[in-house]
C-alpha cells in the first residue's frame, strides 16, 4: 500500500483548505430619497413615471430608502404599503438609511436591513483597539488617491477611484462602468456609465470629450441618455451640480 506524501496529506487536509473570506466590497446603489408621507395616486403616477424614463438604469439595482427628510413618517402601515408598492414595480430594496427607530422595524419584517452612510463602523475587534490608542492623537485624513487608467474600459468592466479623482486616457464602452469619489475625466467617447461624486462630495464634475452616455451621476443626482439634450450626443462636455440640479454643458 502506498503511504500518502505529506504534499498530498497537505492538499487533502481541510485545515489547509480556507473556506470562506470576508473582502470589503465597493458597492453602487440607487437611493430612493422619501419627501412626502402621502403616498396617494399622485405619488405613485410620478414615480412611475420616472422609472419609465430610465428602466435600464433601476433593472436589477440595489436600491436604499433614504427617511432622512419624513422622522414624522410613524404610520408602520403606511410604511408596511409604500414598500409593498415599490415591492410590485420591481424594485430591489434591501437597505434603509436614515431611519428611525420605528422605522427601521417596520421595514425589517421585509429583511431590509438599515445602512449607516457617510462614516466607517469598526468591527470588534478594531473598537478594542482604537480604545486603547483614545490617548493618542488622531490620525490625519488620508491624502487622495487619484487612478489614472492608460487605455479603454471595455463592456463589462468597472474602475474605481476610492479616494480620488478618475482618468480614463481612452473611451468608455455600452456596458462599462467607471466610479470615482472626485471628478472623472475622459479623454475620449463615454458610452457607459460615470459616476462621480460617489461618496457625496459635491463639488466633483465629469469631463468627456464625446459624451454618449447611459448615465452620468454626481453625489447621487444622475442623468441618462434619455434625459440628456440630444444635441449635446457627440460633443465634448462638462458635468456638474448647480444646487439640486445635475447641468450638463458643452465646451465653449
Amino acid at each position: 500500500m502506498q503511504t500518502p506524501s505529506s504534499e498530498d496529506r497537505s492538499a487533502s487536509d481541510p485545515v489547509s483548505v480556507r473556506p470562506f473570506h470576508f473582502r470589503g466590497l465597493f458597492l453602487t446603489a440607487v437611493a430612493l430619497r422619501i419627501e412626502t408621507t402621502v403616498f396617494d395616486e399622485s405619488f405613485y403616477t410620478r414615480l412611475d413615471a420616472q422609472l419609465a424614463q430610465a428602466p435600464q438604469i433601476l433593472d436589477d439595482a440595489p436600491i436604499v430608502l433614504d427617511f432622512a427628510l419624513v422622522p414624522e413618517l410613524d404610520q408602520p402601515g403606511t410604511i408596511r404599503d409604500l414598500i409593498d408598492n415599490l415591492f410590485q414595480r420591481d424594485l430591489l430594496i434591501f437597505g434603509a438609511q436614515n431611519a428611525t427607530e420605528l422605522q427601521l422595524s417596520t421595514v425589517r419584517g421585509y429583511g431590509i436591513i438599515p445602512i449607516k452612510v457617510g462614516r466607517e463602523t469598526a468591527l470588534p475587534a478594531a473598537r478594542a483597539k482604537a480604545k486603547r490608542a483614545e490617548a493618542k492623537a488622531a490620525a490625519p485624513a488620508p491624502a487622495s488617491t487619484n487612478v489614472t487608467v492608460t487605455s479603454s474600459v471595455r463592456s463589462g468592466q468597472m474602475v474605481v477611484a476610492e479616494h480620488g479623482d478618475l482618468t480614463i486616457v481612452g473611451s468608455v464602452a455600452s456596458g462599462a462602468e467607471i466610479v470615482a469619489a472626485g471628478s472623472i475625466h475622459v479623454y475620449g467617447t463615454l458610452r457607459g456609465r460615470a459616476i462621480a461624486g460617489a461618496h457625496g462630495d459635491e463639488s466633483a464634475r465629469i469631463y468627456c470629450r464625446s459624451q454618449q452616455a447611459e448615465l452620468m451621476a454626481i453625489a447621487g443626482l444622475y442623468k441618462t441618455s434619455e434625459t440628456i439634450p440630444p444635441e449635446l450626443r457627440k460633443q465634448g462636455v462638462q458635468v456638474f451640480l448647480d444646487g439640486d440640479k445635475l447641468c450638463v454643458e458643452a465646451f465653449e
